[in-house]
């Protein structure tokens, strides 16, 4: 956007081009030689009657001013100038002066008008526009199943969404719902309606469709309203106030979110002016690439298609819980004109594309057959799951809904994969995989919460560091490692800028070495507990990464934060993923115990081989194994994946994190972390690093008494030799030591988790290792011939590592899938 109006003069035009040019006059000598001319030629006396629209291409061939604004308004008769809206559309040039001159009685409406428009918006605000915005008659349609014929209502009536949504042919509207008779349905459709479905009839348009009171109206305040397709006229519209350009910086740190009363927190759909990358969010005022791909006839002018789609975005966000319809969608298109039937046509292909992206009516919504999303051409495909973990049931529920036929087959007794939750813990649930959100806004966890009406906790940011002995770190200290940590990791940042990846080092040689620079250099020397609280926040970083930094790449170990990523709240679901997954899986065909021997896709048909010799035909297979799986080609492919695949699964690591989960028979935590969510572990030697480096308390509420931790990095290796009654025997060595000043009970209950064990999973989540890079996970998300697709958190390149990017890349799979 420009950050102010340059007003110019315009020049003098042919009259089909600018609205705001007065007609042509003749001088007075010549009216009286072309009067006398026209006495003597009756062909030519017959044509003065009547003048055409002289805008090329227009098929009016006898326009009809719908204005009749001015005594003398021509009607359908002569006019010295013709204005055209649109093939159906035109006003006189008699209207056109009743309002444009300042002698006239429509000026003071016009000019009031046009002050608003010019406060609230940035087009120009010129005669064309006011008539299509003040004066164009609304058009509606009747709500009756077998008739849904198009009525122009009188020019005195404003359309409202609960006209448009109860509407019947013959309704009057003035103060009275009677219907005029039993057979107004019977009456004929006007003509000009035909003509707005053909494609040309929208190229023919003068202006663009701004729409009145749209329920987006409340989170577009800081733009300009005909920049996202809404009109600048409207109260709704209004810009916030004090603002004549952009919004200041100033006023967007002091509301950094843009939130509607009774919506979630979490949901902000779109990006407000100069804010900073946000996971999610769509930017208003502009078309997104994959948009301009599907509805390239918007390329030039994009307001019609903004105008709707946020619309759409709107309407979803304020109601997530049920399918949003075009039926829900028509009655908010309030908008002057034929261009209104255009917009409802327009607006199902739009929703229709945004179901199918996966951007609204997505989540755990569940449809009956009468019901599906998406229209009966998307209807003839079938579908085989590999896998039902969180990718495998998020495409497994968006192709049902859409009509699909689907089956999804799991290896495992259970559904969830690396979502496991143990339920048999007094009061509270715990995750032995993922229970932690990480970054609420936007997030689709939190949409899934909102339609199940699930509180997620927010985590708080304090964290005590304990030393063994048990004296709690002074927070200065732990503030300056943090800063000398993060400023290790930024010169790692500098490093990798023209590096290759044939340059590439791992991580924890990187940093050792910058370390070891920065004391020769600088001549500080930590102390031990200081070198202790670095080796914490190391074991942090090994946390993030799944694995021991000797594995991963210094170059990409962030790759996807060069992405927008979820901003906000951390939360802990405290009602565990298991629930999502759940909702998700309900009424879908899955089947347990069914492992994947082979996939052959080299026919016309996709067979796929089971364990007990089952061969399944389909046409489209998804495959959403864990990477580990992919590694050790758990699954034969005929052919054989492509040698660029095979490089990239295996230029990703496996990351593997255990967790320990302790109910005591009360909280002996409580009085030294005061309320906190979690405290750390400081490590007596970096041997130990990561061995319980977080505990975390698993009940918000402060009623139960379970902490729950995990064992990173090398550590993983240390206790994978040992039986469970071990790990919990050096568990409970730490936290005495941990709180050596209080006696600490016995567990009453715990678990230690196998993730490495587990033959159907063998991991954690995904890292990339060095020599890797982040491009790694779209080519193992790249499909086969359209016939053979793949999803998890390792072929989502922008939120791996997560149930959240697993879940997204089952949307977007079956986004593909119901495409082709």
């Amino acid at each position: 956007m420009s950050t102010g109006r340059v007003r110019t003069k315009k020049k003098a035009c042919s009259s089909d081009q600018s609205p705001d040019n007065l007609p042509v006059r003749s001088s007075g000598r010549q009216v009286k030689k072309k009067a006398a001319e026209a006495a003597d030629d009756d062909d030519e006396a017959s044509e003065k009657k009547y003048r055409k629209c002289e805008k090329a291409g227009c098929t009016a061939t006898c326009p009809v001013c719908f204005a009749s604004a001015a005594e003398r308004c021509a009607k359908n008769g002569y006019t010295s100038r013709w204005y055209h809206l649109s093939c159906g559309e035109h006003f006189c040039n008699e209207c056109f002066d009743h309002y444009y001159r300042s002698h006239k009685d429509g000026y003071e409406k016009y000019t009031a008008w046009k002050r608003i428009w010019t406060s609230n918006g940035k087009s120009e605000p010129s005669p064309k526009a006011f008539m299509a915005d003040q004066q164009l008659p609304y058009w509606v349609q009747c709500t009756k199943p077998e008739c849904g014929k198009w009525r122009q209502l009188t020019k005195e009536i404003q359309l409202t969404p609960q006209i448009a949504k109860t509407y019947r042919c013959g309704m009057k509207l003035n103060n009275s719902t009677k219907i005029e008779g039993s057979d107004q349905c019977s009456m004929p459709e006007d003509l000009r309606v035909a003509e707005v479905s053909d494609h040309w009839w929208y190229s023919m348009l003068i202006l663009p469709p701004l729409l009145k009171d749209s329920v987006a109206a409340p989170f577009l305040a800081a733009y300009y309203p005909d920049c996202v397709g809404m009109s600048p006229s409207c109260t709704s519209t209004n810009r916030l106030p004090g603002e004549s350009n952009l919004v200041k910086l100033e006023h967007l740190k002091s509301v950094p979110n843009v939130t509607v009363a009774g919506m979630n927190k979490y949901f902000q759909p779109f990006y407000q002016p100069n804010e900073c990358g946000k996971a999610l969010c769509v930017r208003p005022d502009v078309m997104e690439l994959d948009e301009l791909y599907e509805f390239p006839e918007y390329s030039r002018d994009p307001t019609m298609y903004l105008a709707l789609r946020n619309l759409i975005l709107a309407l979803w966000y304020t109601n997530c819980k049920e399918a949003l319809t075009p039926q829900k969608c028509i009655h908010h298109i309030i908008v002057r004109g034929l261009v209104r039937i255009r917009c409802v046509q327009e607006m199902e292909r739009i929703l229709y594309f945004m179901t199918r992206k996966g951007l609204i009516n997505t989540g755990i919504l569940s449809v009956s057959p009468d019901q599906y999303l998406l229209p009966k051409e998307y209807h003839n495909k079938s579908v085989i799951i590999v896998g039902a973990g969180a990718a495998g049931l998020a495409a497994a529920r968006q192709l049902h809904n859409f009509g699909i036929r689907v089956i999804v087959l799991e290896a495992k007794d259970r559904i969830g994969g690396r979502v496991w939750d143990d339920k048999t813990f007094t009061g509270v649930t715990v995750g032995r995989g993922a229970q932690i959100v990480n970054g609420c806004v936007n997030n689709p966890m939190a949409l899934m919460c909102e339609q199940l009406g699930i509180k997620m906790h927010k985590l708080g940011e304090k964290c005590d560091l304990i030393q063994e002995g048990g004296r709690i770190t002074d927070p200065t200290i732990d503030k300056r490692m943090d800063f000398h940590f993060n400023a290790i990791l930024d010169v790692v940042s500098e490093w990798r800028k023209d590096k290759t990846q044939h340059q590439d080092v791992p991580l924890g040689e990187k940093i050792q070495e910058i370390y070891k620079a920065f004391i020769q250099e600088s001549g500080i020397q930590f102390s031990e507990l200081e070198e202790k609280v670095l080796q914490f926040h190391l074991s942090n970083l090994e946390y993030a990464c799944g694995s021991n930094l000797s594995q991963v790449s210094a170059r990409s170990w962030d790759h996807n934060e060069f992405f927008a990523q979820f901003a906000g709240d951390h939360t802990l679901l405290t009602v565990g993923y298991s629930t999502v997954t759940d909702k998700l899986a309900e009424g879908l065909d899955i089947r347990l115990n069914f492992p994947v021997q082979s996939i052959d896709y080299s026919g016309e048909e996709v067979q796929v081989t089971t364990a007990d010799g089952t061969v399944w035909t389909t046409q489209k297979v998804l495959v959403t194994v864990p990477l580990a799986l992919l590694q050790k080609n758990a699954i034969q492919f005929n052919p054989p994946l492509s040698e660029k695949k095979i490089k990239a699964i295996n230029s990703l690591g496996a990351g593997v994190i255990e967790k320990i989960a302790l109910q005591f028979p009360y909280r002996f935590w409580d009085s030294k972390i005061q309320g906190a969510d979690f405290f750390g572990h400081v490590p007596p030697n970096s041997s130990q690093r990561g061995l319980f480096s977080v505990f975390y308390d698993m009940d918000p509420e402060g009623k139960e008494s379970i902490l729950m931790s995990v064992v990173t990095g090398d550590a993983v290796t240390t206790i994978k030799n040992l039986d469970d009654q071990q790990v919990l025997q050096q568990c409970m060595t730490v936290l005495r030591e941990l709180f050596k000043e209080q006696e600490v009970p016995d567990p009453v209950k715990f678990f230690v988790t196998r993730w490495s064990n587990d033959p159907w999973l063998q991991m954690a989540y995904s890292f990339v290792k060095t020599g890797g890079s982040g491009e790694a996970y779209d080519i193992i998300a790249e499909d086969i011939q359209g016939k053979i697709f793949f999803a998890g958190e390792a072929t989502n390149r922008h939120f791996p590592q997560t149930v959240t990017g697993a879940y997204l890349s089952g949307v977007r799979e079956a986004s593909k899938i119901a495409a082709f």
